[in-house]
This record gives C-alpha cells, structure tokens and sequence, in this order.
C-alpha cells in the first residue's frame, strides 16, 4: 500500500469536525479562501451520480466526502421533532403561537427573537451527537396570505395583509439565519408559492388571478423575504396558477431563480404524483420528475431516485443539468459552515459538549422569550364598562368554563414543548389560595350541569372556547400518504367551523358559542376566552357579553397570559391581522382569487364585525401632530412620517401605531387603504412619544403589464395612522413626484 493511501485511511478514520462530519482529506472544496463556486465546482467533480440523484431529496450530505447534510424540519412557530413513526423519542422545543397570534403582536423585532430561538435550538440538537439529527433548514416563515377566513389553513399565516406578512416573513427570515455576516445560524424555507388558500380540491384547481395581483398582492411576502431578508429556500405549493401546476410553473426559473436569487425550490410532499394523477399532466411519475427538474425544483420531499436514473439513462435529464440543480444547494451548504472548519463558524460553539448543561429550551432565556410572545399576542376584543381587568382583592370566587379551559391544543406545526401552561392552571397560579376557582368542562351532560352550578355560584365567570387545530386523528403527519407509509387519511372534522390543512371551513359560526349563551343566563359578568386559529362571526357574544379576549393556539405559555391580562398584571396591545366578517354572506365565493371582488380590509364590502388593525387596551392613546419631513416623495426616495401618541389613561400600555395610504390621483384601479407602515410602542401614564415610520415610494408602486414593470405615479396621496383601518386618528397629503 502507498503512503499516500495510508494517509486516506487515518484520515477516514478521525473524527473532530465537532458537527458529525468524519474528517476527511484536504479536498479544494473544503479550502474556505476559494470563491464559493469554485467550491462546488470541485465538490460535484468527485461526486458519483448516485450520490448527485440522492442529493436531489432532502439529504445533502455525502459522506463518502465528509460532507454533512443539513436536513430539514417544520418550523413556523417552534422546531417540530415529534416521534418519527414510532422510531426516535420526541425532542421537546419551545412552542409559540401559531402565525396569526405572531401576527397579531405586531412586533417584527419580537418574531425575529422567535426565530432566533428556534434557529439556535435547531443548531443545538443537529450538533448534539445525542440526537441524531440534523435539522438546519426550517420549513418557515409561512409567506402566504391570509385572504379567505374559510380556508383551512389560515392558521398557519400572519394575515391577509402583504406588507404585514411580508415584514413578518423578513423578521422571521433574519432570525433563523443570524446576525453573523458570513454563517448562517439555520436557514429559511418559506411555504407556500403561490397562492395556495383552498383545502378542498388544491390538488386540482388553479388559483387564477392577473399579473398586477401577482406582484402586489400573492408574491409580496416572499419578495420581501428573499431580497430584503435574505431568504434562499422555498417551497412550491400543490395548486395552480393560471393553469400552471406550480410544481412546474415556469416562474419558479424566470422569477424565483433568476430574479429573486433562490437556491432551494422544494416540491411539497405527495406534489409530484399528483401531477399524473389526478392533474394528468403527465402519463407517467418519471415524466412528471423530469419536468419538475427542468422547471428548477431540486428538492423533492419524496423518493424519486429510481425515475431519475431511468430518465438520466434515456437521455431526458443530463448530469450538467442535475449539477446546475445542485450547485444552488451546496451554496446553502457553505453558508451554514458545514465545509469550513468548527473554529471559523462561530454557531458550531451551539450543542451540549459536557451533557450537564441545560437544553436552550429549559432556560430562562428562551422561556422568557415563549412568555413575551403569549403577551404580546393577546387581543382585547371587547371591555364594557371596563370589567377588565379584574381585581384580585375583590374576587372571592371564579368560574373557569369550557372544553378548552384545561388544555393547549397544538397543530399539524407544532412541536411538542418542554411544558404547558392552560388558562385553567394560570388563572389558579395567579388568583392563589384566596380565590375559590370554580372549574367545570362543559363537556357531559353532567359538566353542562356543573357548568351553569359554578357559574351561578361565582362573582365572574370565565367561559374558555374556540376551534379544534386538530380535528380527525393526526396519523403519521401525513394527510396525504397511506397508513402503510405512515401517513392515513384524517377523519372528518365534526364541527363545520373547523378546518386544518386538508379541510376547509364550512362556516365560520362558532357552535360553542351556545355555551356563552348559558353561562351568560347565570352570570352576566361573563368573560369569553377566544383560543381560535380564524376569525369567527360571535355576532352574539359581542352584542351581549361584557369583555372578550382572544389569541391564537399553541403557545406553551398560553394559560400564564391569559392570566396575566386577566387581572391586570399585563395590558393587552395585540391587534387583529385579519377582518372578520359577520356572516360568510359577506364573502365571495372562496375559489374567487380576484381580492378586488370583496376580500381583506382592502376591499371588503359591508361593515365587518371586526376590522383589519383592531384591538382596545385597558388604556387609551391620542394621535397628534402628524407630519411628514418633506411634502414631496420622489419616485425612489423616503420620507419620514412622525406622528406624537399620548397615553390618555392611567395605565402604561402599548399603541400599535398604523400608518395606511390612500391613492388620490392614480389611473388604475387602488384599494381604499393600504398599510404602508406601523410600530408597536409601549407609553406610560401621560406620556407622549413621537413614533417615526418611513415610506418608501417603491411600496406605493403598481404593476405595469405594458412594460412590464412597476411603475410610481405622480399624485397626491393621504398619509392617514391611527389604530386600526377603520380608526383614522389622524392624516395627512404628500405629494408623489
């Protein structure tokens, strides 16, 4: 044997990259002074086919070469690591809100701290040898938009607003991927593109709509998330547009690749067969996996290795073309610091080296984290004569019921936590021995009973309802697949207001809300709790109850806020991201994608039962002095809009300051409002603060189809902010140059 074949072999035979890689020899690729695609170009030179097919799925690693695949994981509001069918034991990781409670903070600097969170965790169990894992790219931020109530999976957006989702969606980005300026901490994956907000029937319908749609409405958030956060992944959603299959939609070359710099496009799960069937695009799965590779789809969620080496063999795919495909992923590779050395990528220092340190989800860092976002995402929809919040001192006695006061439901998205907290046990956390908690289910004919017992029997009575994020068991995570693969088609879900992904809403009526009714006939000092995923017509509660409060599922510190704003000892700033009608009368048909018929705060006809931006606080703010720092915008400039919020009421509280514009002079259609801007911003007791947000000319643009392009108008717009958009404070004109 030679010399320079016994080196390989003790080469092979150390271990030390300290991030799971087998130390390998000196390959160019592994030189971090060499330009990336250089790189890459030396790496996919001593790869076999077989390992360039097998990294066209969600493995990237070769280890043949050292080189470590990052993996994947959901992660739209907490890592997802459940029980993989039965094989590995769950890893608990912090669990936020779902998006639309993300949403309703109004905090981007909050969602990137989320996200931080989630993205060191993720670094945390791939570098821990412990858990055999390797989870660096997460399937987040969630860039579609909320436009329809009825869809099911509404619950996993921030909301129906572009410019909202998409400063969400960068934030998000941001916090996954770090602050250093050469590593990634993890890396994003946005879902859906494009224009996914059906259920029933994707997998064959076309979501349809026109060009101008399309740039400033469905595409913005993940615009925004690729060129302003840095984004590089995406996946293709099952639907349509126009008629194009998105799989193999030719903008996800024209657009996605090439205009936007995207490295990853991912198929979802089960997208490529449903290309045959029952799109019948393709007569068979090889044609469909050639063309989803052609139309620049390098990451399959299924195992396609098989019709890619026959296509390969038949001349319909090349291995320059599989090597174009792999290039972009490999630069994800580099980014993350998987081909430099431990010492020159600063997050490989993120693992538990001596197995006597605490999990980053057992400390109080990432605890606090979990308990800001609760806060923060709770919405106060309703306070009469001010019962909320309560006191404490002059409560002998609370009635705590409904069929979620002692649970926390998680979703298909979340992960499972280190710990829960249910309205129930914060509310007795919080009131302590001193205050006689009446809990009754409402979930017999004897917890009926109890129910309207405890509620009679009580100076308040809390009343905890909402939908079900889990309706029809959740066998294997995989709606789509077989029992045999793991997967197994979910049951219906019961209750016509429910939905989830797989299932619309057939109503957005809330049947539990004849709870409230009962309990109100007992009580009249009744509190309803709200713990929904979508908006719901409670056309009674608000005409009857005295103080409603809501906030999304799946926190793990959802009981703890709940408390907290309950009595006072936290005063509720969060804000609706979604308007909520009174009856489904008021939509059009859901298959309608034209929002200008009638959807969002934009375009929404009739009076709504709550409108986009709502959300009261146990305090009241003032807007004056609006102004701009120049009256003219040229058409690539910024101006400054300053506005002075005062606190007119006696407790500190936070203002979520909203600034909409209106087109006053434009030749094309415009939406009666748009949001442009908004800062959430805590303010004591008298205190005035002024708040700065900027515009910028570019967002006021409109999609030219004749150039094509966007174009800025010259005209007069109205600058209005105040705390919802339908509650203008204050306004005023600026001029478009």
């Amino acid at each position: 044997m030679k010399k320079n074949q016994i080196a390989i072999l003790l080469c092979l035979c150390t271990c030390g990259l300290g991030m799971g890689r087998t130390q390998q020899p000196n390959y160019p690729f592994n030189d971090s002074s060499l330009p990336m695609e250089k790189r890459i170009d030396n790496l996919l030179s001593l790869m076999t086919i077989d390992e360039k097919i097998n990294c066209l799925s969600t493995n990237t690693g070769v280890p043949r070469l050292g080189v470590m695949n990052y993996g994947n994981s959901e992660g739209i509001h907490g890592v997802v690591q459940r029980e993989a069918r039965g094989k590995r034991q769950p890893i608990t990781t912090t669990q936020f809100p779902q998006p639309p409670g993300m949403g309703e903070s109004w905090d981007p600097e909050l969602v990137r701290e989320a996200a931080g969170v989630e993205g060191y965790e993720a670094r945390f169990i791939t570098q821990t040898p412990k858990y055999d894992r390797q989870i660096l790219m997460l399937w987040g931020p969630q860039s579609d938009l909320g436009r329809d109530p009825r869809w099911g999976r509404s619950e996993e957006v921030y909301g129906e607003d572009p410019f909202l989702n998409g400063t969400m969606a960068v934030a998000f980005t941001k916090g996954l991927q770090g602050d250093d300026p050469k590593y990634w901490q993890a890396a994003a994956l946005l879902k859906h593109f494009l224009a996914n907000e059906n259920e029933n029937g994707r997998n064959s319908t076309s979501s349809n709509f026109d060009d101008r749609l399309f740039w400033e409405y469905y595409s913005v958030p993940f615009r925004m998330a690729f060129l302003d956060g840095g984004a590089k992944g995406v996946m293709a959603s099952y639907n349509a547009w126009n008629g194009s299959a998105m799989a193999v939609n030719p903008i996800l070359k024209s657009i996605v690749r090439e205009q936007w710099g995207v490295d990853v496009i991912s198929s979802d799960g089960g997208a490529v067969k449903l290309l045959v069937v029952p799109r019948h695009l393709f007569p068979d799965q090889k044609a469909a996996v050639v063309a989803c590779l052609k139309a620049g789809i390098n990451q399959f969620l299924d195992v396609y290795k098989d019709e890619t080496k026959a296509a390969l063999k038949d001349g319909e795919i090349t291995e320059a073309e599989i090597d174009g495909l792999l290039r972009p992923k490999f630069r994800v590779t580099i980014r993350l610091g998987l081909l430099d050395p431990p010492e020159m990528v600063p997050y490989t220092k993120i693992k538990d080296s001596d197995g006597d340190s605490p999990e980053p989800w057992n400390t109080d860092k990432d605890r606090d984290v979990s308990k800001k976002f609760a806060l923060e995402s709770v919405v106060l929809l309703k306070n009469e004569n001010s019962l909320l919040p309560l006191d404490k001192s002059k409560i002998k006695s609370i009635a705590v019921i409904g069929p979620l006061a002692d649970s926390v439901h998680w979703d298909w998205y979340g992960g499972t936590p280190p710990y829960t907290v249910t309205p129930l046990q914060g509310i007795k956390d919080l009131v302590g021995p001193d205050v006689k908690v009446n809990y009754a289910a409402y979930d017999t004919h004897a917890g009926v009973s109890d129910a309207m017992k405890a509620a009679s029997e009580s100076d308040v009575a809390v009343v905890v309802i909402g939908n079900d994020p889990t309706c029809g068991p959740d066998e294997g995570h995989a709606w789509y697949g077989t029992p045999t693969e793991g997967g197994g088609i979910t049951l219906p879900c019961t209750v016509p207001s429910d939905g989830r992904e797989g299932r619309d809403r057939e109503s957005i009526n809330l049947a539990q809300e004849q709870i409230v009714k009962q309990v109100f006939i007992k009580n009249p000092k009744t509190i309803v709790l709200l713990i929904s995923s979508f908006p719901f017509a409670i056309n009674w509660s608000v005409a009857n109850v005295p103080a409603i409060l809501t906030m999304a599922h799946s926190s793990q510190d959802e009981g703890t806020a709940l408390a907290k704003v309950l009595f006072g000892e936290y005063n509720p700033g969060g804000h609706l991201t979604k308007t909520w009608p009174k009856s489904v009368d008021q939509l059009p048909p859901s298959m309608d994608y034209n929002i200008r018929d009638g959807y969002t705060y934009m375009y929404f006809k009739g009076e709504p039962l709550f409108p986009f931006g709502y959300g009261l606080s146990y305090t009241t703010f003032k807007y004056t002095n609006l102004r701009t720092n120049s009256p003219e915008l040229v058409k690539d400039g910024t101006v400054t809009v300053s506005v002075d919020v005062t606190n007119t009421g006696s407790r500190a509280g936070d203002a979520v300051v909203q600034m909409y514009v209106k087109h006053l002079g434009s030749k094309v259609e415009r939406p009666r409002e748009e949001l442009e801007g908004f800062k959430r911003v805590n303010i004591q007791p008298n205190e005035t603060k002024t708040v700065e947000i900027p515009l910028k000319a570019a967002t006021l643009a409109w999609w030219d189809e004749k150039l094509p392009g966007f174009r800025v108008e010259a005209e007069p717009i109205r600058v209005m902010v105040g705390n919802s958009s339908s509650e203008i404070e204050a306004s005023t004109t600026v001029r478009v140059e």
